[in-house]
């Protein structure tokens, strides 16, 4: 299965995407608003397959062909023709049903819309269209080349058909995916980080354990890959910042509202590895 993929948001989810498909044999429009956005995203994926190169993992050719098949635009009518457009911009739901008002109009009937939201519920995103049915959220992990789950969410009007074309798509470019049957903010993913991120700072906020012992908790007790303060550092301490309250607006579960930390640590610029500074220093 291949075709062509449009993604618009040439930031680091945005241009994982288009690498991953690229490398897969998609034919990948990459759109941002401005070239900065775009040459950014092009330079992030140059980086990241002469990586690949430089360990073997795959050949000089295929990282050029790749390349090739990347076209950067600042040109929303470009992704016209695509056969599936994947938003991966800003986590804010009026930004995002802009986009979807303006994709609705440019895109050839058939297309799947899809959205890389961790937890804005599709059904909202998916309502300002008139295709809801059409509209799928597919929840990419970052890094996308090296995470391999994505999250298939099912809005209230996806069809099946909708849902299986999206899974098509995600396993061809080499996913795993599971499948969120009830559009629930936050999804199954980010609610559990989020929910876990939220209490983590709160221990670390009232002065209970510093970041550094609490990671290492979660490490050695339950077996994390990494702890929930390094992946927020990772992540985006904005980013997840932004999920949590989108689910707590959602669900009024104040489990879910950022604490105090959380929201200056936002305010003040330490948002993780992105800026040099979040729980720990870069």
């Amino acid at each position: 299965m291949t075709g062509r993929l449009a993604v618009v948001g040439a930031g680091l989810m945005g241009s994982g995407i288009a690498q991953v498909a690229a490398q897969a044999g998609w034919q990948v429009t990459l759109r941002d608003v401005d070239d900065a956005a775009t040459s950014r995203g092009v330079r992030g994926i140059e980086a990241s397959l002469a990586k690949f190169a430089s360990k073997g993992t795959i050949t000089q050719e295929d990282a050029a062909a790749a390349l090739a098949r990347i076209s950067p635009t600042t040109d929303l009518d470009a992704v016209a023709e695509a056969d599936i457009v994947i938003e991966a911009i800003f986590e804010r739901l009026d930004i995002k049903q802009e986009l979807f008002r303006q994709l609705d109009g440019v895109c050839k009937d058939g297309t799947i819309l899809a959205t890389n939201t961790s937890a804005i519920p599709i059904t909202t995103i998916a309502a300002v269209t008139q295709r809801p049915e059409s509209v799928v959220g597919t929840h990419f992990f970052s890094p996308v080349p090296m995470m391999k789950l994505c999250e298939l969410v099912r809005g209230l009007k996806t069809t099946d058909e909708t849902l299986q074309t999206a899974r098509d798509f995600a396993e061809n470019i080499g996913k795993t995916c599971i499948v969120v049957n009830r559009d629930i903010a936050g999804f199954v993913t980010t609610r559990l980080i989020a929910a876990l991120v939220v209490e983590a700072v709160k221990l670390v906020e009232s002065g209970v354990v510093s970041p550094e012992d609490l990671d290492t908790a979660c490490k050695l007790g339950f077996g994390h890959a990494m702890g929930p303060l390094a992946t927020t550092d990772l992540t985006g301490v904005d980013i997840l910042a932004h999920a949590a309250h989108n689910i707590y607006t959602d669900t009024a579960d104040p489990k879910f509202f950022p604490p105090e930390l959380l929201q200056r640590m936002v305010a003040a610029g330490d948002l993780g590895r992105k800026s040099g500074r979040g729980f720990y220093s870069y």
